[in-house]
């Protein structure tokens, strides 16, 4: 493993592509919930923003097959191009490659649809004719079975890329809880999209330090009323 692998994330150091988050390649997906896929794209995007780190939009044949990016991921990234192609290699797009190379990064995080397909050759090319760094995003990816999948990442991680999760790159991101210009947003996306982590940190927040709950409507709690007994 070269030394720039054993590097953790940085907001200064990667950059981000998200690749074909699409309804009819959701609709594809067997190796996640799709619910959970999406919950995960989303959260990625909103770390990502977060940390301004530099993002690539993609998408294939939306007009014809696949449909319109997901829009809860569209309106994390207001304004952010969208790069329409017809190959299924990001790469064999060369607005894709001239997006990249204007951020100015090696290491690229990768959240796509299919993890065996449009993941897979994408990762493949861009390290090898481009010298990227790829870390794949498992959980904010999907495959056509688990099968295809699992056995996609191993072939990725044979090849040298790093195998992360959504939640793990914002943390790497966030890096210390002393960042305090980031640890609110963090913290928020947290509990809004981290299951049983967000709401254990709910729970700290409310019960242990007294935070007020976080909905934004109002609620009335009425006592307890015992009723009657019937003898």
């Amino acid at each position: 493993m070269t030394t720039s692998k054993l590097e953790v994330l940085t907001p200064q150091n990667c950059q981000i592509i998200f690749i074909d988050q699409q309804p009819q390649m959701a609709f594809g997906v067997q190796s996640i919930d799709r619910q959970v896929l999406k919950n995960n794209v989303v959260a990625l995007a909103k770390a990502a923003k977060v940390f301004n780190i530099p993002t690539v939009l993609t998408t294939v044949e939306t007009e014809s097959f696949s449909g319109n990016t997901f829009p809860e991921l569209l309106d994390v990234l207001p304004g952010q191009d969208i790069l329409e192609r017809t190959s299924m290699n990001s790469w064999d797009d060369q607005k894709v490659r001239d997006a990249l190379a204007a951020n100015g990064r090696k290491k690229i995080v990768v959240s796509g649809l299919w993890t065996e397909v449009c993941n897979n050759t994408f990762a493949l090319c861009a390290m090898l004719e481009g010298d990227y760094e790829i870390y794949m995003v498992a959980d904010a990816s999907g495959g056509t079975t688990k099968e295809a999948h699992d056995y996609a990442m191993q072939r990725m991680v044979q090849a040298g890329v790093i195998p992360v999760t959504w939640q793990q790159v914002m943390l790497e991101w966030q890096r210390d809880w002393a960042h305090k210009e980031t640890y609110t947003a963090v913290m928020d996306i947290a509990k809004e999209h981290s299951g049983a982590y967000g709401i254990g940190v709910d729970y700290a927040y409310t019960m242990v330090h007294k935070a007020p709950s976080r909905q934004k409507s109002e609620h009335r709690t009425l006592a307890p009323v015992p009723a009657p007994v019937r003898r």
